[in-house]
């Protein structure tokens, strides 16, 4: 049975649109990933919190044995139409990044592009990233930064949302270097950081960022949703979000949204499939 937490997290997900967000905003980190982590024919791989598939559907043209996870199903059924139509095929799998339903060491690579950072609970999700990678293998991860515009984002929302539960952690520490080195521990070596941005040009006009966000993010629909009865503080949020976007964009209207690439291989004797 799912907790009421996680039911919580799935319909927040399922909200808005996010297969357009990913489609539209961030399409180049899927590409990314694979790229810095190696992925080719060959390797069984696994996309945490994959969303509608960003890493996994590249991974899976890529000649991988890919199985994409996600607690959404919603997200799933659309990532495993948009394969189809890109001539993917892998699998499609509902799973909690906090409890994966795999087996210990089953996959030469596992990787989650700005999906396993939003599980509440870091250490369990860390944990398990761990677990289902073969030692010798690879995790492979991209984050926002705390102090990188999505990560400011999410700073901007916190007074207007309700508080998390206990334990916790906010999703942007994923960025932060030493968090995600805390979180892996001796279980991984050979870990390679590097902060990058990806341009975004979408957003040019004042409040553009803003509309967007409010109707298709769910994290960010889910805040306005709260304030329906709440037309001060809705005003308030929609100034918050305005200054936000003015402060990181540049003259000729496009962002630089830094995220954290992060590669490391799992500790201990390496296994060959």
């Amino acid at each position: 049975m799912t907790s009421p937490l996680k039911e919580k997290h799935r319909a927040v997900w399922a909200s808005g649109n996010y297969a357009a967000v990913a489609a539209e905003i961030i399409p180049s980190l899927g590409p990314v990933l694979v790229q810095a982590c190696g992925i080719g024919p060959g390797q069984r791989v696994l996309d945490v919190a994959a969303g509608t598939g960003n890493v996994a559907i590249p991974a899976a043209l890529a000649g991988a044995d890919v199985t994409a996870s996600d607690l959404t199903p919603l997200l799933l059924e659309t990532g495993e139409r948009l394969a189809g139509e890109q001539g993917a095929k892998l699998a499609w799998i509902e799973a909690d990044a906090e409890a994966l339903p795999f087996g210990d060491a089953e996959y030469d690579c596992v990787v989650s592009c700005v999906g396993v950072m939003f599980a509440p609970f870091h250490q369990a999700a860390a944990d398990e990233l761990v677990r289902v990678c073969r030692p010798g293998g690879t995790i492979g991860l991209i984050s926002w930064t705390p102090a990188g515009f999505v990560g400011q984002l999410f700073a901007a929302m916190k007074p207007f949302a309700a508080p998390p539960p206990a334990g916790a952690q906010p999703a942007p520490l994923w960025g932060d270097e030493a968090h995600v080195q805390a979180l892996l521990g001796d279980r991984a070596e050979k870990v390679t950081t590097e902060l990058r941005t990806v341009r975004i040009e979408r957003f040019a006009e004042p409040d553009a960022f803003r509309e967007y966000f409010k109707t298709n993010y769910g994290p960010t629909l889910a805040v306005y949703r709260s304030l329906a009865d709440d037309p001060a503080r809705t005003a308030e949020l929609d100034a918050a979000l305005d200054a936000l976007a003015a402060r990181f964009r540049a003259g000729d209207g496009s962002m630089q949204w830094e995220y954290l690439l992060l590669t490391a291989v799992r500790s201990g004797e390496p296994t060959q499939r």
